[in-house]
């Protein structure tokens, strides 16, 4: 399987920790580097206004106390690593710590002007010319009175504050390189207790998909991929059980209907080739017509199985006399009772009990039970239909006094096909479906049934309807 989801993390991760750094070495650096110059301009300004109200700078009255002043400031500017420039009203240098006291021939300042510093204290550019790059510039007034004698100007070099921005970068860099490594970890985290999962699911998935539906996902998480996984591998056994279930299907369709069609082809090409006389015809024709009806019986069986998984049984419940439908289809089974001189005995409650069902599919599921007693019925034996009303519910009964079922196969009675080995003898005609479509029939009602049976006493079926 090709990893790309996963290579997509990655790249999106690496994106993310670019976009990050990129971030904090831009804009985060900008960000420190106008606090700085504010805060070290704020400091700056402080220092120039103590300095501004020393006196000796106050009056330059004679070269004694300029040079003393010069001397001064010379130690504030080299402990502060900045320059100090003591400036009259017209831009000349009185004194400069950055260059040698020159009263005689001072430096004077072109285009020096107090006010284009506007509103501000402080300024970033080369001060009027005179560095050949950037410096921050504090310039405070020096007066006298209420007049203006001259200013003081401090200047401290841009790059001083770049390398002290680097400085506070290393901590923001090394904290970025660590959530990297533990963002980094986290994703390998993700890709072995989220993406492996996936992987396991998707190589599940195709397998399934051609086929292999014995593969199973081995997800030990308790979580919504070990719920997924848990959820394809009860999928897969249910698809599986449902495959080894066609296969078995379509074997004892196959097999049930081989038999009457070996039978009907047999008799017909015997009575056509003269195998079997004229007046053998009648007897040969009835046994054809008793195999052909076995085989519309079987097919009716099987398409009323198909519309029960196929969800294509509607049911028309209607409010109907389940004690008369037990009288009627009684009545339809005298023939066989009469030939093995088997009694009905019908234990009814009331003279009518209306239910609320599907009539004709009820029908259906008291002619299977019944006809079920009746093969299974010891001669001179009774059967007993009964009707009671018990726990809001219509419960019908059918008890026949026959063979039995054992116990280890009383669960397995309503899966298709099944015939009990003890009656097998006794139902070579059975297709192994009526018990299964008379399941299927009240499962779609919304009712039980159940039975009780012991071997060579008998056997009980009592499922419930609601009444009216």
């Amino acid at each position: 399987m090709k990893k790309r989801l996963y290579l997509k993390f990655i790249g999106a991760y690496v994106l993310l920790a670019v976009v990050e750094l990129l971030v904090i070495t831009s804009l985060g650096r900008q960000l420190i580097f106008d606090e700085l110059i504010k805060n070290r301009a704020e400091a700056l300004y402080a220092e120039a206004g103590r300095m501004a109200k020393q006196k000796d700078l106050v009056l330059f009255r004679d070269q004694s106390e300029t040079e003393n002043a010069f001397r001064n400031l010379q130690l504030i500017a080299s402990a502060s690593k900045c320059a100090i420039r003591l400036l009259d009203r017209e831009g000349r240098e009185i004194i400069n710590t950055s260059a040698p006291l020159d009263l005689e021939d001072p430096n004077i300042i072109e285009n020096f002007d107090y006010a284009a510093f506007g509103p501000k204290y402080y300024e970033v550019s080369r001060f009027f010319g005179q560095y050949e790059e950037d410096v921050l510039s504090v310039i405070y007034p020096i007066t006298q009175g209420l007049s203006t004698r001259g200013y003081l100007a401090v200047s401290v070099p841009i790059t001083s504050i770049q390398e002290e921005i680097s400085g506070l970068m290393k901590p923001f860099l090394i904290v970025g390189i660590v959530n990297f490594f533990l963002s980094f970890s986290i994703l390998l985290f993700f890709g072995f207790y989220v993406y492996y999962p996936l992987g396991e699911i998707i190589t599940a998935a195709k397998a399934f998909a051609s086929g292999d539906l014995s593969h199973k996902i081995d997800i030990p998480n308790h979580d919504e991929m070990g719920y997924l996984a848990d959820t394809l591998n009860v999928m897969a056994a249910e698809l599986k059980k449902n495959e080894e279930y066609q296969k078995t299907f379509i074997s004892n369709v196959s097999h049930d209907f081989r038999s009457p069609l070996t039978s009907i082809k047999g008799f017909t090409e015997a009575m056509t080739d003269g195998t079997i006389p004229p007046e053998l015809h009648e007897r040969y024709l009835g046994i054809i017509a008793q195999e052909t009806e076995r085989l519309e019986k079987l097919t009716k069986s099987v398409m009323t199985l198909e519309n029960m998984d196929m969800n294509k049984a509607v049911l028309c419940k209607s409010d109907f006399d389940i004690n008369s439908v037990l009288k009627n289809t009684a009545e339809f089974f005298e023939g066989s009772c009469r030939k093995k001189k088997i009694s009905i005995n019908l234990v009814l409650t009331g003279r009518t009990l209306m239910v609320h069902a599907d009539k004709e599919k009820i029908e259906q599921v008291i002619y299977n039970l019944l006809d079920n007693a009746i093969k299974f019925s010891e001669k001179n034996s009774e059967i007993k239909l009964e009707t009671t009303l018990r726990h809001g519910k219509c419960e019908i009964s059918v008890k026949d006094e026959g063979c039995g079922i054992p116990e280890n196969e009383q669960n397995l009675i309503y899966d298709r096909f099944f015939k009990s080995d003890s009656s097998r003898g006794r139902d070579r005609k059975g297709s192994g479906l009526g018990l299964s479509i008379v399941k299927e029939i009240i499962a779609a009602h919304g009712q039980t049934i159940r039975v009780v049976s012991t071997e060579n006493v008998g056997t009980e079926f009592v499922f419930t309807l609601d009444p009216v």
